[in-house]
């Protein structure tokens, strides 16, 4: 895809970003450089659009008028609301409080959408993937470059791997857990006896089948998570209490290998929404709702916590509570070797692992933090990791906090929706 910034280098550059010329010394060179602006946009397969501070469009290039059926001609001068119409996979139109078209020029800044469809002129949806670059003068958003590609190619080629990992998978569960079972009851000395050594080779090879097994659950999960077919019933939990008894059942496995482990609220080092921080004090046990499916949460902190515990070979494992107004924020944090800062940005993609001699020799599927992230965007949350080499480090998960009335009001729904109906009136339907 055509970079966003090398867009907007090049509108700065022809004098088109600019809705007034303030050097017309220039007006000169502006021709020639415009003309080889216009030969570049023109030539380019992806759409580039340019929407003024109202949003109207200034520029809608041949590549743009391909992908959404629009006239180039014809879009300039209309509202991105009108031409560039966004849906998402409910078929709803989206708001303007969510059209990233229009939120550019609130934001300030460059926005990436992937999973967006296109209302194409003829009424069709298209799958496109979405760049959105502001151009700033004065500390002011006025006028955005817009640079999107269909993607329906790639994206039915990703649904056909996705089908395969998914089939694949779960047609291998079965073999595997029965190869599991069988080594299970070969080392259960009420039926069988066998001697040391060939107990150690079917140790070995029941170890090999359970991360076998793991593997192929993983594969399922992750292929679920990213074509939505996750199952989840979000609920109005308070994460205080969900977390002190999590904690409570997750301890054991860090006491087996003599790690403390804590569950603290509140701290003295927040982070905002963005990671930023924000210099909160102690609390004591505030109620901190969100919106979410426990068990999934469940899969994220579990996850989380089990890599603390493989590669913390001394001191303690922290699972933390803290929030504002707006977030709900928990991490997990460990004392171990931490994460090297070039592996970092890439520790939630899928099958990414850190090479070094931990990783070598302590096994696992690469997949867990991709759907530990996925779970988390579930929820309209972010995670993100902060690590120093040697300092062990933090896996921090911030989701939308509710307040304590809209906890109510969520509870209340739920409890009415799994009321039994009265048997007259189940047989009246």
């Amino acid at each position: 895809m055509l970079s966003g910034n090398f867009v907007v280098a090049m509108f700065k550059l022809s004098g088109l970003g600019k809705k007034n010329a303030h050097n017309t010394a220039l007006a000169a060179n502006l021709k020639n450089e415009q003309q080889k602006f216009e030969l570049i946009v023109n030539t380019i397969e992806d759409g580039v659009v340019l929407l003024d501070a109202e949003g109207v469009i200034q520029l809608f290039n041949p590549g743009a008028g391909k992908i959404s059926g629009w006239d180039p001609d014809e879009a300039c001068g209309l509202s991105s609301k009108s031409v560039l119409k966004l849906v998402d996979n409910k078929n709803q139109l989206y708001s303007d409080e969510a059209n990233p078209f229009l939120t550019v020029f609130q934001t300030g800044e460059v926005t990436k959408h992937d999973d967006a469809l296109l209302l194409t002129k003829s009424g069709s949806q298209l799958p496109v993937s979405i760049q959105i670059s502001p151009l700033v003068t004065n500390d002011t958003v006025t006028a955005a470059v817009v640079v999107f590609r269909d993607v329906e190619q790639e994206r039915a080629e990703e649904q056909r791997r996705a089908d395969f990992i998914s089939t694949a998978s779960h047609e291998m569960r079965t073999p595997v857990a029965a190869i599991e079972g069988y080594l299970a009851l070969a080392l259960n000395n009420k039926v069988t006896t066998i001697d040391n050594r060939a107990r150690n080779y079917l140790e070995k090879a029941h170890a090999s089948t359970q991360h076998l097994g793991q593997l192929f659950q993983d594969l399922l999960t992750s292929a679920k998570a990213e074509d939505g077919r996750l199952s989840s019933r979000p609920v109005a939990v308070e994460m205080g209490s969900y977390l002190e008894q999590l904690t409570g059942d997750l301890k054991f496995a860090a006491e087996k290998k003599g790690l403390f482990m804590e569950f603290v609220v509140g701290s003295s080092r927040n982070k905002d929404a963005s990671g930023g921080a924000t210099g909160g004090e102690r609390v004591v046990r505030p109620l901190y709702y969100t919106l979410v499916d426990p068990d999934r949460v469940r899969e994220v902190v579990t996850n989380l916590f089990d890599n603390a515990v493989k590669y913390t070979d001394s001191g303690k494992v922290s699972i933390g509570l803290t929030g504002d107004d707006q977030v709900v924020q928990f991490y997990v944090r460990d004392t171990g070797p931490g994460i090297p800062a070039e592996d970092a940005p890439h520790l939630f993609q899928k099958f990414y692992r850190v090479d070094n001699s931990a990783t070598r020799t302590i096994g696992g599927t690469g997949l867990g933090l991709f759907i530990c992230q996925k779970i988390v965007e579930l929820y309209h949350g972010r995670i993100w990791v902060e690590s120093e080499v040697g300092k062990g480090s933090t896996f921090f998960i911030n989701f939308p906090r509710l307040t304590t009335q809209q906890a109510a009001e969520h509870q209340a729904a739920e409890a009415k929706s799994t009321e039994l109906q009265p048997i007259n009136s189940l047989a009246s339907s």
